[in-house]
Formats: structure tokens, C-alpha cells, sequence
């Protein structure tokens, strides 16, 4: 065989190889990652997204959807005066706080239950006590109503519905929204384990 015909071969088998390499990348792309892993699932029904909200935070400034577009963010719900499950849940959210903290891309969205009793200076004290930097750390306040029907119908961390002013919210479960407002996972906050599972699905939200 002639040295052309060898390079000819060596060449087409090199380029076949390329192109089931690049075709194996595209399919996993769709699916997961490069190594082939899962994508994060996306909750809800088809097309859920969180969808547009408005309230206040410690510093007396408005937070809309449109401060998330394009970010990745953890929600919760909680109340100062809470001795039970919330002193727990933002111990350990100042664990994912303190990992992102320095990341653009990331915040961290910490709703009151009781905008009564939780007003601006009282969150501000309390996201103090918790080292929370107000550019990327919000502790929100609002409408009871928009802050319940939030978490129902947008966050799906709470399977109730409103029953007017006595209706109470408490609920462990932190949701993970990705760049877009899709939910892609939710943790049990007074569960280290379920909070190191979050800590490893930011990180893969931030390569997707």
C-alpha cells in the first residue's frame, strides 16, 4: 500500500472518529453535561416559571423579578421570631452564603411569613445578625397575600392556599431557581445533607 493511500486512511478514520466524538458532545448537550451527567430536573408543570413578584428588602429598596433575570438564586421563607425550624434553616443557609457570596451570578431571596411583625429595620437587624451583604442577600417583605401565593403558586415550597388572615406559612423547603425562573430543585434547609446536595447543584447550575 502507498504512503498516499495510508495517509488517506489515517485521515478519514481521524475525521470519522471527530465527528462521532462531536456528535456524542451535541447529544449529551441536550441532555447533560460533557461527562455525560443529568441535566438538573425542572419542576413544576411544563413551562412553570416563578413568574413576577415585588417586595421590599432590608434596606427599604424594591426587588422584582427583573433583579433575578439571568441569576441563580435560592428561596426560602422564614419569620424573626420563628424558634423553631427557621434559626437552623439560616444557619445554614450562611453555609451556601458564604460559598456565593462572591459570585455575580448568585443571590439569595429569604421571605417573611409575618410582614406584620417584620418590618424593614427588623430585617435589617436580623439579616445583620446572619453577615448578609444587602447587594446579594435580600430579606423581603410585601403583601401577606403575594408572599403566600409566591411560595404556593411560584416557589411550590408550601401545597396550601389562602385562607386569609389567618393563614400561616411555615415551611423547611428551599427552592433553587434557575437564570430563566425554573425551579431545578428543592432542599429540605434543616437538613445538612439536603444542603450539601444544594451546594453541588449551584455549582452545576453555574456550568450549565
Amino acid at each position: 500500500m502507498s504512503k498516499k493511500n495510508v495517509f488517506l486512511i489515517t485521515f478519514f478514520v481521524l475525521l470519522a472518529i471527530a465527528f462521532m466524538g462531536y456528535s456524542g458532545y451535541v447529544i449529551k448537550g441536550e441532555q447533560g453535561d460533557f461527562f455525560g451527567r443529568e441535566k438538573l430536573p425542572v419542576l413544576g408543570t411544563n413551562g412553570h416559571i416563578v413568574g413576577g413578584f415585588s417586595f421590599t428588602n432590608q434596606e427599604g429598596r424594591t426587588i422584582t423579578a427583573q433583579d433575578v433575570e439571568g441569576k441563580i438564586y435560592v428561596a426560602e421563607y422564614f419569620f424573626t421570631t420563628c424558634t423553631g425550624i427557621c434559626p437552623k434553616m439560616n444557619k445554614n443557609m450562611e453555609k451556601v452564603y458564604a460559598k456565593y457570596k462572591n459570585e455575580p451570578k448568585f443571590r439569595i431571596l429569604s421571605h417573611t411569613v409575618d410582614p406584620e411583625n417584620d418590618s424593614i429595620p427588623v430585617l435589617k437587624k436580623y439579616a445583620e445578625e446572619h453577615g448578609a451583604d444587602p447587594s446579594n442577600w435580600w430579606f423581603l417583605t410585601g403583601s401577606k397575600k403575594e408572599l403566600y401565593k409566591l411560595a404556593r403558586q411560584g416557589y411550590l415550597v408550601d401545597d396550601g392556599t389562602y385562607a386569609g388572615d389567618e393563614d400561616f406559612v411555615h415551611t423547611q423547603w428551599f427552592a433553587l431557581v434557575d437564570g430563566q425562573g425554573r425551579i431545578r430543585g428543592l432542599y429540605e434547609g434543616t437538613k445538612a445533607t439536603d444542603v450539601d446536595k444544594l451546594i453541588t447543584d449551584i455549582d452545576r447550575l453555574l456550568k450549565e
